[in-house]
Protein backbone atom coordinates (compact mmCIF):
# COMPACT_ATOMS: atom_id res chain seq x y z
CA UNK A 1 0.00 0.00 0.00
CA UNK A 2 2.25 2.49 -1.30
CA UNK A 3 0.41 4.27 -3.05
CA UNK A 4 -0.37 7.86 -1.52
CA UNK A 5 -3.83 9.17 -1.44
CA UNK A 6 -5.39 12.17 -0.66
CA UNK A 7 -7.66 11.91 2.12
CA UNK A 8 -10.64 13.84 1.86
CA UNK A 9 -13.01 12.18 4.93
CA UNK A 10 -10.19 10.80 7.15
CA UNK A 11 -7.09 12.40 9.59
CA UNK A 12 -3.99 10.12 9.91
CA UNK A 13 -1.43 10.56 12.32
CA UNK A 14 1.14 8.63 14.22
CA UNK A 15 2.44 9.03 17.32
CA UNK A 16 4.87 6.81 19.85
CA UNK A 17 4.40 3.67 17.58
CA UNK A 18 0.24 4.33 17.72
CA UNK A 19 -1.47 5.30 14.33
CA UNK A 20 -4.42 7.60 14.39
CA UNK A 21 -7.28 7.41 12.07
CA UNK A 22 -10.03 9.88 12.47
CA UNK A 23 -13.54 9.11 10.73
CA UNK A 24 -13.30 13.73 9.74
CA UNK A 25 -16.86 13.79 8.87
CA UNK A 26 -18.68 15.76 11.97
CA UNK A 27 -21.10 17.53 9.94
CA UNK A 28 -22.30 14.14 9.35
CA UNK A 29 -22.00 12.26 12.88
CA UNK A 30 -18.98 10.99 11.25
CA UNK A 31 -21.09 8.80 8.79
CA UNK A 32 -19.36 7.13 6.26
CA UNK A 33 -20.05 7.34 2.39
CA UNK A 34 -18.22 5.24 -0.18
CA UNK A 35 -15.40 7.49 0.02
CA UNK A 36 -14.58 7.29 3.23
CA UNK A 37 -14.40 3.45 3.32
CA UNK A 38 -12.04 3.15 0.49
CA UNK A 39 -9.48 6.07 2.72
CA UNK A 40 -10.89 3.81 5.91
CA UNK A 41 -9.28 0.63 4.16
CA UNK A 42 -6.26 2.61 2.75
CA UNK A 43 -5.49 3.88 5.66
CA UNK A 44 -5.55 0.82 7.57
CA UNK A 45 -3.33 -1.05 5.41
CA UNK A 46 -0.92 1.69 5.60
CA UNK A 47 -1.23 1.55 9.63
CA UNK A 48 -1.28 -2.26 9.38
CA UNK A 49 2.05 -2.92 7.35
CA UNK A 50 4.26 -0.43 9.16
CA UNK A 51 6.46 -2.03 11.25
CA UNK A 52 6.82 1.47 13.23
CA UNK A 53 3.37 0.97 14.18
CA UNK A 54 2.56 -0.92 17.53
CA UNK A 55 -1.45 -0.21 17.74
CA UNK A 56 -4.13 1.24 15.26
CA UNK A 57 -6.89 4.23 16.89
CA UNK A 58 -9.75 4.08 15.24
CA UNK A 59 -12.05 6.95 16.68
CA UNK A 60 -14.03 10.07 15.29
CA UNK A 61 -13.62 13.68 14.64
CA UNK A 62 -15.25 15.92 17.47
CA UNK A 63 -17.30 14.96 20.53
CA UNK A 64 -21.07 14.20 19.03
CA UNK A 65 -20.05 11.02 17.40
CA UNK A 66 -17.40 7.69 16.56
CA UNK A 67 -19.43 6.92 13.72
CA UNK A 68 -23.37 6.74 12.79
CA UNK A 69 -22.99 4.28 9.64
CA UNK A 70 -23.85 4.69 6.87
CA UNK A 71 -24.43 7.97 5.12
CA UNK A 72 -28.41 8.49 4.40
CA UNK A 73 -27.68 11.33 2.26
CA UNK A 74 -25.41 9.09 -0.17
CA UNK A 75 -27.77 6.71 0.14
CA UNK A 76 -30.65 5.78 -2.89
CA UNK A 77 -31.30 1.89 -3.20
CA UNK A 78 -27.30 1.62 -3.36
CA UNK A 79 -25.36 3.71 -1.61
CA UNK A 80 -22.13 5.69 -3.32
CA UNK A 81 -19.44 3.53 -3.79
CA UNK A 82 -18.00 0.12 -5.31
CA UNK A 83 -19.45 -3.14 -3.15
CA UNK A 84 -22.30 -5.48 -3.26
CA UNK A 85 -24.39 -2.59 -1.23
CA UNK A 86 -22.12 0.32 -2.90
CA UNK A 87 -19.85 0.17 0.44
CA UNK A 88 -16.98 -1.66 0.25
CA UNK A 89 -18.11 -2.86 3.90
CA UNK A 90 -16.49 -6.08 3.55
CA UNK A 91 -13.38 -5.35 2.47
CA UNK A 92 -13.58 -2.51 5.24
CA UNK A 93 -14.37 -5.37 8.29
CA UNK A 94 -12.06 -7.64 7.14
CA UNK A 95 -8.95 -5.00 7.13
CA UNK A 96 -9.46 -4.23 10.72
CA UNK A 97 -9.21 -7.75 11.69
CA UNK A 98 -6.47 -8.80 9.44
CA UNK A 99 -4.21 -6.40 10.16
CA UNK A 100 -1.83 -7.70 12.88
CA UNK A 101 -1.76 -5.19 14.76
CA UNK A 102 -4.73 -4.36 17.68
CA UNK A 103 -7.53 -2.04 17.08
CA UNK A 104 -8.50 0.54 19.72
CA UNK A 105 -11.97 1.89 19.05
CA UNK A 106 -11.98 5.83 20.78
CA UNK A 107 -15.32 6.28 20.99
CA UNK A 108 -17.16 9.87 22.01
CA UNK A 109 -20.77 10.49 21.57
CA UNK A 110 -22.59 8.30 19.26
CA UNK A 111 -21.26 5.07 17.73
CA UNK A 112 -24.51 4.04 15.97
CA UNK A 113 -25.69 1.65 13.28
CA UNK A 114 -22.27 0.71 10.97
CA UNK A 115 -20.53 2.77 14.03
CA UNK A 116 -21.98 0.05 16.31
CA UNK A 117 -20.35 -2.70 13.86
CA UNK A 118 -17.28 -1.09 13.84
CA UNK A 119 -16.85 -1.34 17.90
CA UNK A 120 -17.93 -4.42 17.54
CA UNK A 121 -14.85 -5.54 14.98
CA UNK A 122 -11.98 -3.68 17.04
CA UNK A 123 -9.77 -5.66 19.40
CA UNK A 124 -10.74 -3.03 22.16
CA UNK A 125 -13.29 -0.33 22.82
CA UNK A 126 -12.75 2.44 25.00
CA UNK A 127 -15.15 5.06 25.84
CA UNK A 128 -15.66 8.25 27.17
CA UNK A 129 -18.96 8.48 29.34
CA UNK A 130 -20.96 10.27 26.44
CA UNK A 131 -20.64 6.89 24.54
CA UNK A 132 -23.85 5.70 23.38
CA UNK A 133 -24.37 2.58 21.45
CA UNK A 134 -27.12 0.57 19.43
CA UNK A 135 -28.32 -0.50 15.77
CA UNK A 136 -31.21 1.30 13.48
CA UNK A 137 -30.96 -1.05 10.91
CA UNK A 138 -34.64 -2.36 11.40
CA UNK A 139 -35.66 1.07 11.82
CA UNK A 140 -34.61 2.40 8.36
CA UNK A 141 -34.82 -0.70 6.20
CA UNK A 142 -31.22 -2.52 6.64
CA UNK A 143 -29.41 -4.51 8.36
CA UNK A 144 -25.76 -5.81 8.92
CA UNK A 145 -25.83 -9.44 8.04
CA UNK A 146 -22.11 -10.69 8.80
CA UNK A 147 -20.21 -9.33 11.86
CA UNK A 148 -22.30 -7.08 12.97
CA UNK A 149 -25.04 -9.42 14.38
CA UNK A 150 -23.07 -13.16 14.18
CA UNK A 151 -20.14 -11.77 15.69
CA UNK A 152 -21.76 -9.05 18.01
CA UNK A 153 -23.34 -12.45 19.57
CA UNK A 154 -20.02 -13.80 20.03
CA UNK A 155 -19.11 -10.59 21.96
CA UNK A 156 -22.33 -9.85 24.20
CA UNK A 157 -24.36 -12.78 24.14
CA UNK A 158 -26.90 -14.48 21.95
CA UNK A 159 -29.84 -12.94 23.42
CA UNK A 160 -28.34 -9.38 24.22
CA UNK A 161 -26.93 -9.17 20.67
CA UNK A 162 -31.21 -10.13 19.21
CA UNK A 163 -32.31 -7.51 21.66
CA UNK A 164 -30.01 -4.61 20.38
CA UNK A 165 -31.05 -5.81 16.69
CA UNK A 166 -34.86 -6.56 17.19
CA UNK A 167 -35.40 -3.60 19.16
CA UNK A 168 -32.77 -0.59 18.17
CA UNK A 169 -32.39 0.87 21.55
CA UNK A 170 -29.41 2.97 22.79
CA UNK A 171 -27.12 1.49 25.32
CA UNK A 172 -25.15 4.33 27.87
CA UNK A 173 -21.28 3.45 27.85
CA UNK A 174 -21.98 1.74 31.71
CA UNK A 175 -24.01 -0.68 29.91
CA UNK A 176 -21.87 -1.82 27.05
CA UNK A 177 -19.54 -1.92 29.33
CA UNK A 178 -21.53 -4.35 31.37
CA UNK A 179 -22.07 -6.09 28.45
CA UNK A 180 -18.67 -6.40 26.97
CA UNK A 181 -19.28 -4.51 24.45
CA UNK A 182 -16.98 -2.11 25.67
CA UNK A 183 -13.35 -2.90 27.80
CA UNK A 184 -12.79 0.56 29.86
CA UNK A 185 -15.50 3.64 30.34
CA UNK A 186 -13.61 7.01 31.79
CA UNK A 187 -14.60 10.75 31.61
CA UNK A 188 -14.62 12.47 28.03
CA UNK A 189 -11.42 14.27 29.06
CA UNK A 190 -9.65 11.57 30.26
CA UNK A 191 -10.28 9.47 27.24
CA UNK A 192 -7.30 10.71 25.16
CA UNK A 193 -5.13 10.11 27.87
CA UNK A 194 -6.67 6.44 28.55
CA UNK A 195 -5.75 5.34 25.06
CA UNK A 196 -2.46 6.98 25.20
CA UNK A 197 -2.25 4.40 28.51
CA UNK A 198 -3.38 1.33 26.06
CA UNK A 199 -0.81 2.07 23.34
CA UNK A 200 1.83 2.56 25.48
CA UNK A 201 1.17 -1.29 27.47
CA UNK A 202 0.66 -2.47 24.08
CA UNK A 203 4.00 -0.86 22.53
CA UNK A 204 5.84 -2.76 25.37
CA UNK A 205 4.83 -5.88 23.94
CA UNK A 206 5.94 -8.25 21.54
CA UNK A 207 4.21 -7.47 18.05
CA UNK A 208 5.23 -11.26 16.88
CA UNK A 209 3.11 -12.69 19.68
CA UNK A 210 0.08 -10.31 19.84
CA UNK A 211 -0.18 -10.94 15.53
CA UNK A 212 -0.06 -14.18 16.56
CA UNK A 213 -2.69 -13.70 19.03
CA UNK A 214 -4.87 -11.94 17.00
CA UNK A 215 -4.81 -14.62 14.08
CA UNK A 216 -5.78 -17.12 16.46
CA UNK A 217 -8.66 -15.29 17.77
CA UNK A 218 -10.17 -14.84 14.54
CA UNK A 219 -9.48 -18.43 13.48
CA UNK A 220 -12.44 -19.26 15.62
CA UNK A 221 -14.69 -17.00 13.89
CA UNK A 222 -13.68 -16.53 9.94
CA UNK A 223 -16.77 -18.66 9.07
CA UNK A 224 -18.24 -15.76 9.33
CA UNK A 225 -16.67 -14.15 6.48
CA UNK A 226 -18.78 -16.17 4.31
CA UNK A 227 -21.80 -14.99 5.87
CA UNK A 228 -21.06 -11.38 5.47
CA UNK A 229 -20.20 -12.20 2.17
CA UNK A 230 -23.43 -13.91 1.42
CA UNK A 231 -25.74 -11.34 3.64
CA UNK A 232 -24.53 -8.61 1.78
CA UNK A 233 -25.68 -9.86 -1.58
CA UNK A 234 -29.26 -10.68 0.39
CA UNK A 235 -29.01 -7.21 1.60
CA UNK A 236 -28.82 -5.84 -2.00
CA UNK A 237 -31.22 -7.31 -3.18
CA UNK A 238 -33.68 -6.29 -0.32
CA UNK A 239 -32.50 -2.68 -0.87
CA UNK A 240 -33.98 -2.98 -3.90
CA UNK A 241 -37.28 -3.31 -2.38
CA UNK A 242 -40.11 -0.67 -1.29
CA UNK A 243 -40.14 -2.07 1.89
CA UNK A 244 -36.22 -1.18 2.64
CA UNK A 245 -36.90 1.96 0.60
CA UNK A 246 -39.77 3.18 2.96
CA UNK A 247 -36.84 3.56 5.54
CA UNK A 248 -34.91 5.85 3.56
CA UNK A 249 -37.96 7.82 2.94
CA UNK A 250 -39.15 8.40 6.46
CA UNK A 251 -35.99 9.21 7.30
CA UNK A 252 -35.90 12.15 4.74
CA UNK A 253 -39.10 13.12 5.77
CA UNK A 254 -38.72 12.58 9.39
CA UNK A 255 -41.16 11.11 10.71
CA UNK A 256 -41.97 7.14 11.39
CA UNK A 257 -41.68 4.53 8.60
CA UNK A 258 -45.17 2.06 7.86
CA UNK A 259 -42.98 -1.19 6.91
CA UNK A 260 -45.46 -3.51 7.47
CA UNK A 261 -47.76 -1.95 4.50
CA UNK A 262 -45.00 -3.40 2.15
CA UNK A 263 -44.94 -6.94 3.72
CA UNK A 264 -46.88 -9.60 2.38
Amino acid sequence: MDKIMDYQDILYSVKDGAATITINRPDKYNAFRGQTCEELIHAFNKAGWDKSVGVIVLTGAGDKAFCTGGDQSAHEGQYDGRGTIGLPMEDLHTIIRDVPKPVIAKVRGFAIGGGNVLCTICDFTIAGESAQFGQVGPKVGSVDPGYGTAFLARVVGEKKAREIWYLCRRYKAPEALAMGLVNAVVPDDQLDAEVEKWCAEIMEKSPTAIALAKRSFNMDTEHQRGIAGLGMLGLSLYYDTDESKEGGIAFKEKRKPDFRKFHR
